[in-house]
């Protein structure tokens, strides 16, 4: 039977608690959470990657563009600083020169005429016509650079008014056989060109495209702003050279406008260089779209399984304290309000394997009420349940250690089980407890009760039955000596000692 007992308690079923369901499921919120989080950041790169490489092959086609017609018209530049060196240059007609420098010269609607200045910025040969008004350009920037500096090459001035048109000059030194300085010979490239290079590209209106010259000067910019070109960006305290590397992207506000970006730029090692500009609000558009529609999803998802997590808490906590009700009415004496046998058995069991590991002793009080049967006979069943709720409270305020279990035995008998406790121990509580009860009682009828003690260490060989004999011996011992006494079981002969 007691193994039986044991096989049962063994196979009791785990109950989840709320609190546990909670913590699982605000911890499966969290995790979901930071998975949905991770794609989302990950898509927003990934958007940003995107826009990235557009604005990269943006950039990079719009300088080639930009280069190639620079070097095009480079070509003609040093075509003519070349047959400014030709002896018959200063002999034949003007028809004939102009033919012999401007030949092979690039014509195009968006390129000014070419035209050569002597050492002293004198306009001596316009290709654009056989008689040039006069005109000096000695103190243009362009002319300086080229009097003041032999190895100047192509030199691409800032941009300005020229010849009635806003426009970039590209100039190029003469120079005679010794690097004597003999003049320059320029052109232009006007505003129109790069005008109409923009309008052919499907831009946003706010997407701005910057063509800048090596030292950061803004040659040309889309949306067109004359307050904005020609300035250079060194002069920006607020803005950095290295946040745009070549080849390289930035984003955030700009040198220009405060307008948040995604800018990148080319990267090209000719005399200008482009960067695109895309709104950081235009870039995460469509994301952010799908953030919002996922986000919306996943909290609704979030606010369903706390509100079924909460449901099911409270559900599971008032199965829990309905449980814990029929627990204790089931393990309760409804009449005196102790454990019943079915605990105390449950209790004896626990204890016993305790204390045999501990090697400590566990002593067992038996206790039976006296003529109890005649006292019930005498004043009805009411009288004697009030007697055995009476002897319950004495044992109750006896023992009070959280591991005693006092218990109804059965009938007008009770059992209390004092781990950890001598035989002299208790021995002592015992008669505290028969002390109690006898002067407790009515003047009715003087209530006595009788109690049986064992005290023993448990060992592998024995086991807790032993102990309820040995009780059993002593308080039937206790009855034949009289009763209202208390005696002790002497283990292992269990001879009465009283």
């Amino acid at each position: 039977m007691l193994s039986g007992w044991r096989e049962v308690t063994a196979r009791r079923p785990w109950r989840i608690s709320a609190k546990l369901l909670i913590i699982s499921s605000v911890v499966t919120v969290i995790g979901f959470s930071a998975i949905c989080v991770n794609v989302m950041l990950d898509m927003r790169r990934g958007e940003e990657a995107l826009a990235r490489q557009t604005l990269e092959n943006l950039a990079t086609t719009i300088e080639s563009d930009i280069s190639r017609n620079i070097e095009i018209y480079d070509l003609s530049l040093k075509a003519v600083a070349s047959s400014m060196l030709l002896p018959e240059i200063a002999t034949v007609s003007k028809p004939i020169r102009h033919l012999i420098l401007f030949d092979h010269a690039t014509t195009a609607r968006h390129f000014g005429a070419i035209q050569v200045f002597d050492a002293d910025g004198r306009l001596t040969i316009d290709a654009s016509t056989l008689d040039p008004l006069a005109e000096n350009r000695g103190d243009e920037e362009y002319f300086r650079v080229h009097r003041d500096n032999a190895g100047a090459g192509l030199f691409i001035s800032r941009p300005m008014l020229f010849r009635g048109a806003y426009s970039i000059v590209l100039s190029r030194r003469i120079s005679d056989t010794d690097g004597g300085f003999l003049g320059v010979v320029a052109g232009s490239i006007r505003f129109s060109y790069f005008h109409e290079l923009f309008e052919r590209l499907s831009l946003d209106p706010a997407d701005t495209i910057t063509v800048l010259r090596r030292d950061r000067t803004i040659m040309m910019r889309r949306p067109f702003d004359l307050d904005v070109i020609g300035k250079n960006l060194a002069t920006v305290r607020t803005w950095k050279p290295d946040n745009l590397q070549a080849g390289g992207s930035y984003a955030g506000r700009g040198p220009v406008d405060t307008t948040p970006r995604l800018y990148v730029r080319s990267n090209a090692s000719g005399p200008l260089f482009v960067v695109a500009g895309k709104p950081l609000a235009a870039v995460f558009e469509l994301w952010q779209k799908e953030a919002y529609r996922i986000g919306a999803v996943v909290l609704a998802l979030i606010l369903f399984v706390l509100a079924s997590t909460l449901v099911l808490a409270r559900e599971i906590g008032r199965r829990a304290e309905a449980e814990s009700k029929l627990e204790e009415m089931a393990t309760t004496d409804a009449l005196t309000g102790l454990r019943n046998r079915r605990k105390f058995d449950q209790v004896i069991d626990v204890e016993w394997r305790r204390a045999m590991r501990q090697k400590t002793p566990v002593a067992l009080l038996m206790i039976d009420a006296d003529h109890f049967k005649a006292y019930n006979d005498t004043f009805g069943h009411q009288a004697g349940d009030q007697v055995l709720v009476g002897i319950a409270i004495c044992i109750s305020d006896s023992v009070r250690r959280a591991g005693d279990c006092a218990a109804r035995y059965g009938g007008e008998e009770f059992a209390v089980l004092l781990p950890d406790t001598s035989a002299t121990d208790a021995f002592m509580i015992a008669e505290t407890i028969r002390g109690k009860v006898q002067g407790w009682s009515d003047d009715q009828a003087t209530s006595t009760v009788s109690c049986g003690i064992a005290s023993l260490v448990p060992t592998a060989d024995i086991d807790w039955p032993i102990l309820i004999a040995a009780a059993d011996k002593a308080l039937y011992a206790a009855k034949a000596g009289g009763r209202n006494q208390s005696v002790v079981a002497s283990l292992p002969k269990l001879s009465l000692v009283a």
